[in-house]
């Protein structure tokens, strides 16, 4: 089990009392008025981020007054993690009401720690619970923890190569088909924008797949832009720019944790997973701006910017999905800075060629306080991908909606009578808050999973 989580209801644990300002008078003198002047002692009243410890008789701690914000949703007590002292506590039904999946979930997002390099400076607090609210939190937070484990990852040890290989264990842990095409093999088996972006790199370029359910089930593929650094090609990045490009596989890690949650739900369906992974590098034989690729689909494609690449490797592994003519796809990825500007670090742009896909999923959003943004495929913009030589280029010359083009250039992949839908993920966190460390961040993940066990479940 998970490091933050007791399920053994026979382990003594501190009692944990959330409060907030406009409860706290009520709360603390039903505890008692040595409650209340201890609370004042140590001026004290609810206010969210603060905790106070109640001594026992003996010298120990009675209880855990937390305070907290109830609108914060998962992440109000999502601090308590990392800074209570350790030991387990348990949720008491003396404090105001929280829902207990969320504050679970909450404190297991607060628990983490990115390990692989150094060792932590404490363990985290441990929280117990019931087993079946355990095996309800527990996957969402394990899916969580996958996403930031391979974003913060650096590209040293986590190339295309590394990469495919958590697919190809994934599908192993549940029983499903691997595949891969690698290097030359992309031009044979005809991916060649796969190819053009990685060729470069002395890490050979490649496509994953994992497929698993029953051929009659609805085909749900999963596609994840896996650019495992994008230094820009040679329209290189600055330094600034570059700094974090490791990070620009986190639609990838978003694909390979939601298939992760979709199989471990075994949810009726046909999984197919697809995730091309480069890395964007430069040398002698890097593809040049002016270049003309034909894609899988047979659309001709000018290369405006080498720093375009992930919509170049995602039309490949569109028109690829495309073929199989599945019920739904959606894409992930880390795919424009425009996105950000539009809408900042913690909205996800989404894009959908369906409305009723479109409104599921952001009901789900709303339902698990997972916040994605719909922006609109606007299709008259289309023009600004215009190319003189080709049927239309990768980029353009106008800075403007970035981000709409972006998925418009991926849309001419998508044939009209399919379901599709596109994120704009940021996957990341330049700062620290409660819940959500610095560093790679799984966003719309839970929202995605409610939709598609509303959908399919």
């Amino acid at each position: 089990m998970d490091a933050w989580i007791v399920t053994d209801s026979s382990t003594t644990a501190t009692p944990l009392v959330a409060v907030d300002r406009e409860h706290f008078a009520a709360i603390a003198d039903a505890l008692g008025t040595h409650v209340r002047r201890w609370c004042a002692a140590q001026d004290f009243a609810g206010e969210a981020g603060r905790f106070v410890a109640l001594p026992d008789a003996d010298g120990g701690i009675a209880a855990i007054l937390a305070g907290c914000n109830a609108a914060d949703g998962v992440f109000a007590l999502a601090w308590l993690p990392q800074r209570l002292p350790p030991g387990r506590y348990a949720l008491d039904a003396r404090g105001i009401a929280i829902n207990a999946p969320d504050f679970a979930l909450g404190w297991a997002l607060g628990a983490y720690q990115f390990t692989r390099y150094r060792k932590p400076s404490r363990a985290p607090a441990q929280l117990r619970v019931d087993a079946s609210l355990a095996a309800r939190v527990a996957p969402l937070a394990q899916a969580a923890y996958r996403v930031r484990d391979l974003v913060n990852t650096p590209t040293e040890d986590l190339g295309p190569e590394q990469l495919a290989d958590v697919v190809r264990a994934l599908a192993a842990e549940h029983g499903a088909d691997y595949r891969e095409w690698v290097g030359d093999e992309l031009l044979s088996a005809n991916f060649p924008t796969i190819h053009a972006v990685g060729r470069a790199s002395h890490r050979a370029p490649r496509l994953a797949q994992l497929t698993h359910g029953a051929s009659d089930a609805p085909h749900l593929v999963l596609v994840g832009k896996g650019v495992c650094f994008d230094s820009g090609g040679l329209d290189i990045k600055s330094a600034d720019g570059m700094r974090w490009m490791k990070k620009d596989m986190g639609g990838a890690a978003h694909a390979i944790a939601l298939a992760g949650l979709v199989l471990a739900a075994k949810l009726p369906v046909r999984l197919t997973l697809l995730v091309p992974a480069v890395e964007n590098s430069i040398s002698g034989n890097a593809m040049r701006p002016g270049e003309v690729v034909v894609t899988r689909a047979g659309i001709s494609v000018e290369i405006d910017n080498t720093d375009a690449e992930g919509r170049l490797i995602l039309c490949d592994a569109l028109a690829f999905a495309a073929e199989q003519k599945p019920d739904l796809i959606l894409d992930f990825a880390t795919l424009t800075g425009a996105a950000r500007v539009a809408l900042g670090p913690d909205l996800p742009a989404l894009f959908a060629n369906r409305d009723e896909v479109a409104n599921g999923l952001l009901a789900a959003a709303q339902t698990t306080r997972d916040p994605l943004w719909r922006m609109p495929l606007w299709r008259p913009y289309l023009t600004m991908l215009d190319s003189s030589i080709a049927d239309l280029a990768n980029s353009g010359a106008s800075r403007l909606a970035g981000a709409i083009t972006a998925a418009l250039y991926l849309e001419r992949f998508v044939p009209e009578a399919q379901a599709w839908a596109h994120l704009d993920v940021y996957s990341w966190n330049d700062g620290d808050k409660p819940g959500r460390p610095r560093g790679g961040e799984a966003q719309g993940l839970r929202a995605y999973f409610e939709f598609l066990s509303k959908r399919y479940g």
